[in-house]
This record gives structure tokens, sequence and C-alpha cells, in this order.
């Protein structure tokens, strides 16, 4: 069984981002095409959002020049004037479709001479004196006001009102699809990379659990998981289009105008120099985080499963004490991580607002010079957001990306834990039908990974069909791990196990656990009802058969007394007893009708009240079967056929009860040590 709370406590290293990108990319090669869509949406919806500023600019400059008076269309009055003074006849002329008679314009002539003299050209002069010497004339003829006077081009600002309108749409909706198609892609992975660790853990060897805690896995199928996938659905595309949209934004501002694209990218560099230097600081700290994150939540699974040892020793301020621990690594991990990923809004904001104001004194000065309109000013206020925006999206996207790297990591350590050996070569098979039911040890020996002392040493014994086996001895004795090694959860280093003629070695587990039923000290209940906990995945057993094996072990009086009988729930621990539990779990095994059985200190936890009816319940199991039985209370194997006696690994005594007895041994001296007043 997996050993719970023991996880690492070393730190890691700061993660490979480099290298954690490119394992992350390579199992991403099943979405290519979506993710291929989103970044082409994506890229798409952010050259569309650049052209909209130009428009927006052609707009403003269409309503600037329908607002004022049309001063310009002053100077072929006057040319026609003097040309025909120059040549002593004057003709009609025609401007913006106004036709101004001759009356028209020597009524003109007669005004302009009165407020100006002889010059008549008022191309020399700015348009803010044209308009100043316009206000000092006195009513011109209806003609010539008519060309004159402010005129909108509605046609035109309406025209491009829906260019505007429709880049807007086509960019939303383009994003719209582009955030489907990645929160697809993201639901996607993580159901693939779940379903990876679930296939994982069913090839790890048991030591990877008993090296590993509960929590500090779950933390991986959980919180790192999310974390990839939320990194991806928010920050991926997102990347992509920020990049192309800062690239295009700086085109787009030098195309415009060189003076007020070098004023916005100077006011906007510090935000560069700033945001790669968090960058680089936050990296390891989300490493922290994650690390930090699964031992507290080993450590909480830990407490949780041991609470009422917890509770009956009065450790309460002890396990408080290193929660408070585990809990404040991961909150000094969070903060500085948080703290300078949260750097990155604000010092956008003030970036682009600076930018603003740049772009504003300098709009100004080379509007008043008139090398520019005040619609270039009005798209460039535009320019700047979509500048500084992907600066900071860039940031956030490469802060996440930091998280993510951390993240993967740790799943990609997990999928890459050494597996168990790969038996699809062992042709061997028993078939569990037709099992004899004779077990043979040959001298075998097996060391735990990283111990030099040997736990099983030469541990030889020949198991005949049908008998009951106890193994007993003092804890640490080695008595569960010859169960482990039979069971084939570990591999043994000399010597071998042979089952009915065919080496353990030459079978593979899923074969050998087909040959044995196991009931452990830990019963496992689901939520579910009492008929899905005995069942367990048996679909061919008759209602017959099920009513035969509860009232075998003694249940059908429990069960007559629940009010939905064999479909009530299991909700918690509490609604059953811990003896209840041990029956509903031995009917589970007898239901199974495997030809071996291993019982593990099967009565260890319920009380003596209820472990006769345990006890009668595991001899009518064991009837027909080849047993093996590890218990601590001698008590319940005395009518074993051959019980071994272990110390630091070896056999040293075997016999039946009776036979030991008279050795007067190290069984009789623990036979005696449990009954002694």
């Amino acid at each position: 069984m997996a050993r719970h709370g023991n996880a690492r406590g070393k730190i890691e290293k700061p993660k490979d981002l480099k290298s954690s990108i490119k394992r992350l990319t390579k199992e991403l090669k099943d979405f290519k095409l979506l993710i291929g869509l989103s970044i082409v949406l994506a890229i798409v919806g952010s050259i569309l959002t650049i052209i909209t500023p130009n428009k927006l600019s052609d707009m403003v400059d269409e309503i600037s020049l329908g607002i004022r008076p049309r001063v310009e269309n002053i100077e072929p009055i006057a040319k026609n004037i003097q040309k025909g003074m120059k040549n002593r006849k004057l003709d009609p002329i025609t401007i913006d479709g106004v036709e101004i008679s001759v009356e028209d314009q020597m009524e003109f002539a007669k005004i302009m001479q009165k407020n100006q003299g002889k010059n008549m050209d008022m191309k020399n002069l700015s348009k803010e004196d044209q308009l100043k010497e316009l206000k000092k004339l006195e009513s011109f003829p209806k003609s010539i006001k008519k060309v004159i006077e402010p005129k909108m081009d509605l046609e035109k600002i309406k025209n491009i009102a829906i260019v505007i309108a429709l880049l807007y749409f086509i960019s939303s909706f383009f994003t719209f699809i582009q955030s489907i198609s990645m929160t697809e892609v993201a639901n996607r992975f993580a159901k693939k990379l779940r379903n990876s660790i679930s296939e994982k853990i069913n090839r790890l060897p048991l030591t990877f659990f008993d090296k590993n805690s509960v929590g500090d896995i779950l933390s991986r199928v959980t919180n790192d998981i999310d974390t990839i996938a939320q990194s991806m659905n928010q920050s991926l595309a997102s990347l992509f289009s920020s990049i192309v949209q800062f690239l295009g934004t700086i085109i787009m501002m030098f195309y415009t105008n060189w003076q007020m694209a070098v004023t916005a990218i100077v006011s906007s560099t510090f935000g560069f120099i700033f945001m790669f230097l968090i960058i680089g600081k936050s990296q390891k700290y989300f490493s922290m985080r994650q690390k930090s994150l699964g031992k507290l939540n080993g450590h909480i699974e830990e407490v949780y499963s041991g609470l009422n040892i917890v509770k009956s020793y009065n450790a309460k301020n002890y396990v408080l004490d290193k929660f408070d621990k585990a809990n404040y690594d991961v909150y000094k991990a969070s903060q500085m991580s948080q703290f300078l990923s949260g750097l990155m809004m604000p010092l956008m904001i003030f970036i682009g607002n600076l930018g603003y104001v740049a772009i504003c004194i300098v709009g100004a000065v080379l509007t008043i010079k008139g090398k520019i309109t005040f619609g270039v000013i009005v798209a460039f206020m535009s320019y700047v957001r979509l500048f500084t925006s992907p600066l900071s999206q860039i940031g956030q996207a490469m802060t996440s990306i930091q998280s993510t790297a951390a993240s993967s990591e740790r799943v990609f350590e997990f999928l890459d834990e050494k597996e168990m050996e790969d038996e699809k070569e062992k042709k061997e098979y028993l078939d569990p039908q037709k099992a004899f039911g004779n077990i043979e040890f040959k001298k075998v020996e097996f060391t735990y990974d990283g111990n030099k002392k040997p736990t099983i040493t030469n541990f030889s014994a020949d198991i005949k069909k049908g008998q009951k086996v106890a193994i007993v001895g003092p804890t640490g004795a080695g008595k569960t791990t010859m169960v482990n090694l039979l069971m084939k959860f570990y591999q043994i280093n000399k010597g071998d196990i042979i089952i009915d003629g065919k080496s353990i070695n030459d079978l593979k587990r899923e074969n050998i656990h087909d040959l044995f039923t196991m009931v452990l000290q830990d019963t496992w209940l689901f939520k579910g009802t009492i008929r899905e906990n005995i069942l367990f995945n048996r679909k061919d057993i008759s209602e017959k058969r099920l009513n035969h094996v509860i009232k075998s072990v003694s249940l059908d009086h429990f069960i007559k007394t629940l009010p939905k009988g064999l479909d009530s729930k299991i909700d918690d621990d509490d609604s059953v007893s811990q003896g209840q539990r041990q029956l509903l779990t031995i009917a589970r095994a007898m239901i199974d009708d495997k030809p071996f059985l291993i019982l593990d200190e099967a009565t260890s936890n319920v009380d003596t009240r209820s472990e006769e009816l345990v006890q009668e319940a595991m001899d009518k199991l064991a009837q027909g079967r080849t047993s093996f039985i590890i218990a601590h209370r001698l008590s319940t194997i005395k009518n074993a056929d051959l019980i071994l006696v272990m110390d630091e690994g070896n056999i040293i005594e075997q016999g039946n009860h009776e036979q030991l007895m008279e050795k007067n041994g190290f069984y009789a001296d623990l036979y005696n040590s449990q009954f002694s007043l």
C-alpha cells in the first residue's frame, strides 16, 4: 500500500523552460489543426484591428472638413475674376456643382476689394488667417456662400463608419471562434493528460507509491493539469495575435507618420525592459509554488486519512504546526510569483498613459505646423493602445508560460517515471477456472530500492492445494512484503515463485491478479449501493448467487434492516461499522471466486464482538482455496494447516500450531506473550 504523506521535501531546481515547452509542443501535435486554426484566426483578427485606426483617422478628418468653412473654394473664384479682369471678359464658374454667375462674381470682387484692397489672392494666408478675414466680410452672394459654407459629406462618413463597424465585427467574430477553438484544445489536452496519468498509474511499480504522497500525485492530476489547460486557453493564441498586433502597429505607425511613431515607441521602451526583467525573476517562484502546493496537498491528505489517530494522540497542535509551515511555503512562493505577475498590468497602463501624453504634445506641434491632420492624432491615440496592449498581453502570456512550464514539467516527470517490466512477450497463462492451487517458494530474495539490507532472504516453502497457510512474525519481519512479491507488486531479486508449475516470472501480472483475491486490513468501499460494492465490476452474478453469499457471511440481517436493502447507498465511513465493512469486502471476495486467497490482518481493526462474525466468514471464504493469512492475533490462525514464522526476512520455524508449541521456540514465546496474564 502507498505510504501517505511521504512527499519529497527537496525543492527542485528552476524549470528548464526550453525543454518543457519543447516537450509540451510535441504532446500537442494531435491538436495541430485546431491550434493552427486558432492562431490564424487570432492573427487575422489582429490585422483587422490594426487597420481600424487608419479608417478612424479618415472619418475624423472628414468630419473636421465638414465643420469648417471651405475657404479653399475662394481661390478658384479669385483666380477666375483676375483672369476676367485681365482678358476684359468674365465668365461664369462652377464649383462643387454650384454655378456662380458673372454678377455674383462681380459683387464678390467688390466686397473683397473693399476689405483687402486689390489683393484677392488668399492662398498665401494660413487657414486661421483666412477664417479671420472671412469673418470681417459682409454678406456674400448666395451662390458664393453656398460654396464657402461648411458642408459635411454624410454619405462618405457613413461608408467609412460601415467599414469600421465591419472591421470590428469580423475581428470580434474571429476572436470568438478562436476562443472556442482554444477552449476545445485545452479541454481535450487536459483530458489526454489525465488519461495518460491514469494509465501510467497502473504501470507504475509499488515502490513509486512508497516514495510519493497521494496528495502530491493528486496535485499533478488536478492543479498542474488545470494550470496547463488554463494557460493554453488564455495565453497561446493571444501570444501570437499580440506579436502580430505589436509588429503590425509599428508598421502602420511609421506608414502614417514617422515622427509620431518614434514618439510612441520611445515613450513605451521602458515597458519592454521592465517586462523582461520581471519574466526572468518570476520563473523560479512559479516552480516553487507548484512544488509547495503539492506538499501541502500531501499533508492534508495524510491528516485526513489518519484523523482518528491525530485526535486520539491529541496531536492537533503538532499537525497544525506542520500545516502552517506547508501553508506558509505556498503563501511565500505564491506571494512572490503573483507580486511579480501583478506588476505587469499597472506597468503597461502607466506606459500607455505616458504614450497618450507624448502623442498629444507632439501631435499638437505637428498639427500647428500643418504636417498632420487632427485625424492622425486620433489614430495614434488608438495606435498607442494597440502598441502597449500587446506588451501587457505578451508579458502576461510569458508569465503564464512560466507557470505552465513548472506544471508541465511536474506532469511529464510523472509520465516519465520508470514503469514496471513490459510483459507483452510473456506467453504463459494459468486459467483461473482450472488452476490447481499449488505454490512453491524457491530461495526467494528481495531488497527494497535504496536499502542495503535484504528484506527477504532465502525464503523457501512448499504450499499444497487447499492449504491454509499463516504467516506470522514481529513487525518488519517481511510478512506483507512476501505477499506483495506473490502478487507481483514487486519483482523478486533472486529465486523463484512457482504457481501450479509455472514460474511467476513467466506469467503476466494481470494473470496473477486473476488468480488471487485479497481481503486487507484497510477496508475499501466506494460511494454507491451495497449491491455495487459487493459485485464490483461483476455483471454476470445472479441474484440467487448474490443472496447466497450475503447469507454465508452473515450480512443478511444487517441488509434487511436498511430501508432499501441491497440498493441502500454507502455515503461515508460512518454509515456502516468497521465489522460490517469487513464483511462486505469478504462478500466481494467470495463473489470474485478465485482459486487463491490472501487475508492481510483482516480482523485487526474490528471489535471482539465483530471478530467472531468476520472470522467465521473468512473460514467459509477459505474453503476450497489455497489461503495465505497474515495475522498478529495468533488466536485466529490456530486451525491453519501450515504456519510460517518469519523474522528478518527468513523462515525460522514452520509447522502447525501444535507442532510449533511443542518446539517451545519463537512461535511458542510469541503465542504465550499474547495470552499471558
